[in-house]
Protein backbone atom coordinates (compact mmCIF):
# COMPACT_ATOMS: atom_id res chain seq x y z
CA UNK A 1 0.00 0.00 0.00
CA UNK A 2 0.94 3.29 -1.12
CA UNK A 3 1.91 6.24 1.68
CA UNK A 4 -1.01 8.11 2.43
CA UNK A 5 -0.85 11.19 1.32
CA UNK A 6 -1.61 14.54 3.28
CA UNK A 7 -1.53 18.08 2.97
CA UNK A 8 -0.50 21.07 5.76
CA UNK A 9 -1.83 24.22 5.24
CA UNK A 10 -0.21 27.52 7.42
CA UNK A 11 3.39 25.35 6.77
CA UNK A 12 5.82 27.79 6.64
CA UNK A 13 6.20 28.02 10.48
CA UNK A 14 5.15 27.25 13.84
CA UNK A 15 2.59 24.50 14.27
CA UNK A 16 2.05 23.48 10.64
CA UNK A 17 5.86 23.31 9.74
CA UNK A 18 6.18 21.06 12.62
CA UNK A 19 2.99 18.80 11.96
CA UNK A 20 4.67 18.29 8.06
CA UNK A 21 7.97 17.42 9.75
CA UNK A 22 5.81 14.83 12.49
CA UNK A 23 3.78 13.03 9.15
CA UNK A 24 6.67 13.00 7.32
CA UNK A 25 8.32 11.23 9.81
CA UNK A 26 5.64 8.47 10.48
CA UNK A 27 5.31 8.25 6.99
CA UNK A 28 2.80 10.47 5.27
CA UNK A 29 3.47 12.02 1.75
CA UNK A 30 3.17 15.60 2.49
CA UNK A 31 2.44 18.43 0.88
CA UNK A 32 2.65 21.31 2.59
CA UNK A 33 1.05 24.83 2.06
CA UNK A 34 1.75 28.34 2.59
CA UNK A 35 2.19 32.02 1.36
CA UNK A 36 5.88 32.14 1.76
CA UNK A 37 7.82 30.51 -1.27
CA UNK A 38 11.19 30.61 0.54
CA UNK A 39 10.25 29.01 3.80
CA UNK A 40 8.36 26.30 2.39
CA UNK A 41 11.44 25.90 -0.29
CA UNK A 42 13.65 25.50 2.92
CA UNK A 43 11.38 23.14 4.52
CA UNK A 44 10.72 20.84 1.68
CA UNK A 45 14.86 20.54 1.26
CA UNK A 46 14.70 19.52 4.79
CA UNK A 47 11.90 17.33 4.62
CA UNK A 48 11.27 15.77 1.14
CA UNK A 49 7.88 17.45 1.47
CA UNK A 50 6.46 18.88 -1.48
CA UNK A 51 5.86 22.87 -1.36
CA UNK A 52 2.98 24.71 -3.10
CA UNK A 53 2.77 28.37 -2.22
CA UNK A 54 -1.13 29.51 -1.87
CA UNK A 55 -3.56 31.80 0.04
CA UNK A 56 -5.96 30.29 2.11
CA UNK A 57 -8.46 33.03 1.11
CA UNK A 58 -7.76 33.43 -2.73
CA UNK A 59 -10.52 31.38 -3.81
CA UNK A 60 -8.74 31.02 -7.58
CA UNK A 61 -5.70 29.68 -5.70
CA UNK A 62 -7.34 27.09 -3.81
CA UNK A 63 -9.09 26.01 -7.38
CA UNK A 64 -5.38 25.46 -8.74
CA UNK A 65 -3.69 23.41 -5.55
CA UNK A 66 -7.23 21.53 -5.34
CA UNK A 67 -6.45 20.54 -9.47
CA UNK A 68 -2.41 20.32 -8.78
CA UNK A 69 -2.79 17.90 -5.77
CA UNK A 70 -5.65 15.68 -7.30
CA UNK A 71 -3.71 15.41 -10.11
CA UNK A 72 -0.78 14.50 -8.87
CA UNK A 73 -2.56 11.50 -7.27
CA UNK A 74 -5.52 12.39 -4.46
CA UNK A 75 -5.07 13.65 -0.92
CA UNK A 76 -6.17 11.25 2.30
CA UNK A 77 -5.29 13.77 5.07
CA UNK A 78 -6.30 17.88 4.67
CA UNK A 79 -5.06 19.40 7.89
CA UNK A 80 -6.63 22.74 8.09
CA UNK A 81 -4.32 24.45 10.08
CA UNK A 82 -3.94 27.83 8.45
CA UNK A 83 -5.53 30.81 11.32
CA UNK A 84 -4.16 33.87 13.37
CA UNK A 85 -5.63 35.82 16.17
CA UNK A 86 -5.27 39.65 15.27
CA UNK A 87 -5.82 42.36 18.00
CA UNK A 88 -6.40 42.24 21.67
CA UNK A 89 -9.63 44.51 21.88
CA UNK A 90 -12.62 44.66 23.45
CA UNK A 91 -15.71 43.57 21.09
CA UNK A 92 -17.06 47.26 21.85
CA UNK A 93 -13.68 48.49 20.49
CA UNK A 94 -13.07 45.99 17.78
CA UNK A 95 -11.73 46.58 14.74
CA UNK A 96 -13.75 45.17 11.96
CA UNK A 97 -10.70 44.78 9.34
CA UNK A 98 -9.36 42.32 12.11
CA UNK A 99 -12.74 40.24 12.65
CA UNK A 100 -13.00 40.09 8.88
CA UNK A 101 -9.64 39.31 8.42
CA UNK A 102 -9.34 36.42 11.52
CA UNK A 103 -12.84 35.07 9.83
CA UNK A 104 -11.57 34.82 6.33
CA UNK A 105 -8.43 32.94 7.08
CA UNK A 106 -10.23 30.72 10.23
CA UNK A 107 -13.54 29.82 9.17
CA UNK A 108 -14.00 30.51 5.14
CA UNK A 109 -10.08 29.84 4.38
CA UNK A 110 -10.72 25.85 6.62
CA UNK A 111 -14.32 26.10 4.35
CA UNK A 112 -12.54 26.60 0.78
CA UNK A 113 -10.27 23.83 1.55
CA UNK A 114 -12.38 21.37 2.72
CA UNK A 115 -15.15 22.21 -0.09
CA UNK A 116 -12.39 21.94 -2.23
CA UNK A 117 -10.68 18.60 -1.55
CA UNK A 118 -13.56 16.11 -0.07
CA UNK A 119 -14.19 14.57 -3.73
CA UNK A 120 -10.73 13.61 -3.60
CA UNK A 121 -11.11 12.40 0.29
CA UNK A 122 -14.07 10.59 -0.05
CA UNK A 123 -12.63 8.83 -3.16
CA UNK A 124 -9.32 7.87 -1.02
CA UNK A 125 -11.69 5.49 0.76
CA UNK A 126 -9.97 6.51 4.04
CA UNK A 127 -10.17 10.24 4.15
CA UNK A 128 -9.45 12.25 7.34
CA UNK A 129 -10.06 16.51 7.73
CA UNK A 130 -8.21 17.62 10.78
CA UNK A 131 -8.78 21.44 11.77
CA UNK A 132 -6.96 22.89 14.31
CA UNK A 133 -8.82 24.90 16.50
CA UNK A 134 -8.16 26.42 19.79
CA UNK A 135 -9.49 26.18 23.69
CA UNK A 136 -10.51 29.79 21.86
CA UNK A 137 -13.31 27.81 20.76
CA UNK A 138 -14.96 26.45 23.62
CA UNK A 139 -14.48 29.43 26.31
CA UNK A 140 -14.94 32.77 25.96
CA UNK A 141 -12.19 35.41 27.20
CA UNK A 142 -11.74 39.17 27.62
CA UNK A 143 -10.16 40.86 24.47
CA UNK A 144 -10.41 38.06 22.63
CA UNK A 145 -14.02 38.92 20.97
CA UNK A 146 -12.94 38.20 17.56
CA UNK A 147 -10.40 35.15 18.00
CA UNK A 148 -13.02 33.50 20.39
CA UNK A 149 -15.90 34.15 17.49
CA UNK A 150 -14.11 32.72 14.68
CA UNK A 151 -12.60 29.68 16.20
CA UNK A 152 -16.01 29.21 17.79
CA UNK A 153 -17.53 29.25 14.29
CA UNK A 154 -14.55 26.51 13.11
CA UNK A 155 -15.37 24.04 15.65
CA UNK A 156 -19.11 24.69 14.77
CA UNK A 157 -18.05 23.80 10.77
CA UNK A 158 -16.18 20.43 12.20
CA UNK A 159 -18.84 19.25 14.39
CA UNK A 160 -21.46 20.15 11.34
CA UNK A 161 -19.16 18.14 8.69
CA UNK A 162 -18.21 14.79 10.95
CA UNK A 163 -22.52 14.35 10.87
CA UNK A 164 -22.71 15.01 7.20
CA UNK A 165 -19.22 12.88 6.12
CA UNK A 166 -19.35 9.82 7.94
CA UNK A 167 -21.28 7.55 6.04
CA UNK A 168 -18.78 8.85 2.95
CA UNK A 169 -16.10 7.45 5.33
CA UNK A 170 -14.30 10.47 5.72
CA UNK A 171 -13.04 11.34 9.61
CA UNK A 172 -13.48 14.69 10.94
CA UNK A 173 -11.08 15.39 13.56
CA UNK A 174 -10.51 18.89 16.00
CA UNK A 175 -7.39 19.47 17.93
CA UNK A 176 -7.87 22.41 20.00
CA UNK A 177 -4.76 23.54 21.72
CA UNK A 178 -4.13 25.89 24.38
CA UNK A 179 -1.03 28.22 24.99
CA UNK A 180 1.37 27.36 22.77
CA UNK A 181 4.61 29.36 22.15
CA UNK A 182 5.66 29.37 18.78
CA UNK A 183 7.71 32.36 16.98
CA UNK A 184 4.89 33.89 15.55
CA UNK A 185 1.19 33.89 16.99
CA UNK A 186 1.47 36.24 19.92
CA UNK A 187 3.70 38.65 17.70
CA UNK A 188 1.15 38.59 15.09
CA UNK A 189 -1.91 39.12 17.38
CA UNK A 190 0.13 42.26 19.00
CA UNK A 191 1.25 43.73 15.88
CA UNK A 192 4.51 43.31 15.82
CA UNK A 193 5.01 43.82 18.93
CA UNK A 194 7.69 41.47 20.89
CA UNK A 195 8.07 42.42 23.97
CA UNK A 196 4.31 42.61 24.47
CA UNK A 197 4.41 39.29 22.86
CA UNK A 198 7.44 37.60 25.19
CA UNK A 199 5.17 39.11 28.36
CA UNK A 200 1.81 36.38 26.92
CA UNK A 201 4.57 33.57 28.31
CA UNK A 202 6.09 35.11 31.30
CA UNK A 203 6.63 33.11 33.53
CA UNK A 204 5.20 29.79 32.56
CA UNK A 205 7.47 27.40 32.93
CA UNK A 206 6.69 25.12 30.26
CA UNK A 207 3.72 26.35 27.46
CA UNK A 208 3.42 24.10 24.83
CA UNK A 209 5.66 23.48 22.13
CA UNK A 210 4.26 23.45 18.01
CA UNK A 211 6.50 20.01 18.29
CA UNK A 212 4.06 19.09 20.97
CA UNK A 213 0.85 19.89 19.34
CA UNK A 214 2.31 17.99 15.70
CA UNK A 215 2.83 14.31 17.84
CA UNK A 216 -0.88 14.76 18.97
CA UNK A 217 -2.02 15.78 15.09
CA UNK A 218 -0.28 12.98 14.22
CA UNK A 219 -1.53 10.47 16.42
CA UNK A 220 -5.14 11.55 15.93
CA UNK A 221 -4.29 10.85 12.11
CA UNK A 222 -2.20 7.72 12.47
CA UNK A 223 -4.96 5.87 14.58
CA UNK A 224 -6.73 3.19 12.50
CA UNK A 225 -9.17 4.80 10.12
CA UNK A 226 -12.50 3.84 11.91
CA UNK A 227 -11.10 5.59 15.01
CA UNK A 228 -12.09 9.03 15.35
CA UNK A 229 -11.01 11.29 17.51
CA UNK A 230 -13.45 14.00 17.58
CA UNK A 231 -12.16 16.44 19.47
CA UNK A 232 -8.89 16.53 21.47
CA UNK A 233 -8.08 19.22 23.80
CA UNK A 234 -4.73 19.78 24.86
CA UNK A 235 -3.45 22.69 27.21
CA UNK A 236 -0.05 22.81 29.18
CA UNK A 237 0.06 21.57 32.64
CA UNK A 238 0.39 24.99 33.91
CA UNK A 239 -2.85 26.57 31.99
CA UNK A 240 -5.48 24.19 33.58
CA UNK A 241 -7.94 26.56 32.26
CA UNK A 242 -8.18 29.55 29.66
CA UNK A 243 -8.63 31.95 32.65
CA UNK A 244 -6.00 30.60 34.96
CA UNK A 245 -1.88 30.16 34.21
CA UNK A 246 0.31 29.14 36.82
CA UNK A 247 2.83 31.38 36.43
CA UNK A 248 6.59 31.27 38.89
CA UNK A 249 7.35 34.08 40.39
CA UNK A 250 3.88 35.41 40.88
Amino acid sequence: MKNPRALVTGASSGIGEATVRALVESGWDVIAVARRQDRLAKLAEETGATAIAADVTDPAAVGKLADTVVAGGGLDALINNAGGAFGVDTVANGKIADWEKMYNVNVLGTLRLTQAFLPALRDSGRGSVLLLTSTAGLTAYESGGGYVAAKHAERALANTLRLEEAENNVRVIEVAPGMVRTEEFALNRLGGDEEAAQKVYQGVEKPLTAADVADVIAYALNVPHHVNIDQLVVRPLAQPANHKVIRTGQ
